[in-house]
């Protein structure tokens, strides 16, 4: 997102920020959080609309009155006024709106996790369910299929992490679905999370699970400036041995597998 719709995110940002400060609970957060995660989902699905809420040609006090007046009953007064103000911002495109409103809907429920004590779990959860469908090609194919609407697909999702996962967990996985890109959505919401909790995820990749020696050793090493990180690690036999580490744009990769791929392809040069 860049220009005018980053600007516009920015002071939206500002906006919840003041919104939830104090919320020692979450549960204004949490609540506020559900409300825009589900503008969003209607503003997706309503091509109309969210042109119209971001026609650069149409007068400001309209956008608003028009946003306003389409979820008034249905959202809180937080979130109503945080749609309000969206519509009077200037957006590049009706899709950066939605955009805006589902990130600042799952930076809201983030928050409303930790004020709860639940920000680990949170995180945890998320990929934990990311690499659930990974895995399993059925459940993959199923959330894949267009044959099958939004609402089936999350009914679904909801079966499998009904008492086994937070309600932030199922709500923004609900909202991940929605999405239509289910796991690079996952992974994104992750990152949200950890952003939010000052931390940085690395992905791990092993050939056999880690003590919790080693796993704080490792986290130790690829702290840096104070900032926690939060280790997501993945057995993997293909690994052979060592480990691969990515995290953000960098790659460690000291696995016996890419030694011995670097070892062939001197060998065929």
């Amino acid at each position: 997102m860049r220009g005018a719709s980053a600007e516009s995110l920015t002071r939206l940002t500002g906006t919840l920020d003041g919104l939830l400060r104090g919320d020692a609970a979450g549960g204004s957060a949490e609540s506020v959080g559900k409300d825009l995660l589900g503008a969003a989902e209607v503003l997706r699905n309503q091509v109309a609309l969210r042109r119209s809420a971001t026609d650069p040609t149409a007068p400001t006090e309209a956008r608003t009155a028009l946003l306003k007046g389409v979820f008034s009953g249905h959202v809180g007064v937080g979130a109503l006024g945080i749609l309000g103000e969206a519509g009077g911002l200037r957006w590049a495109s009706g899709a950066d709106l939605v955009e805006a409103l589902e990130h600042l809907g799952v930076v809201a429920v983030v928050r409303g996790a930790v004020a709860a004590g639940e920000g680990d779990r949170l995180e945890a959860e998320l990929f934990s369910f990311e690499r659930i469908i990974t895995d399993s090609p059925d459940l993959r194919s199923a959330l894949s299929d267009p044959t099958r609407d939004v609402s089936d697909k999350q009914g679904l999702v909801a079966g499998l992490l009904e008492g086994k996962a937070a309600g932030s967990t199922q709500r923004l996985v609900a909202e991940a679905i929605a999405s239509g890109v289910v796991i690079p959505t996952l992974q994104r919401y992750a990152r949200v999370a950890a952003e939010i909790r000052n931390r940085e995820v690395a992905t791990v990749r092993v050939a056999r699970a880690l003590t919790a020696d080693q796993t704080e050793r490792l986290a130790s090493a690829l702290s840096s400036n104070g900032t926690a990180v939060n280790l997501n690690v993945i057995v993997d036999a293909d690994v052979v041995g060592g480990l691969r580490v990515e995290m953000g744009d960098y790659v460690i990769d000291g696995t016996v597998a890419s030694r011995v791929d670097d070892a062939r392809r001197k060998i065929a040069g």
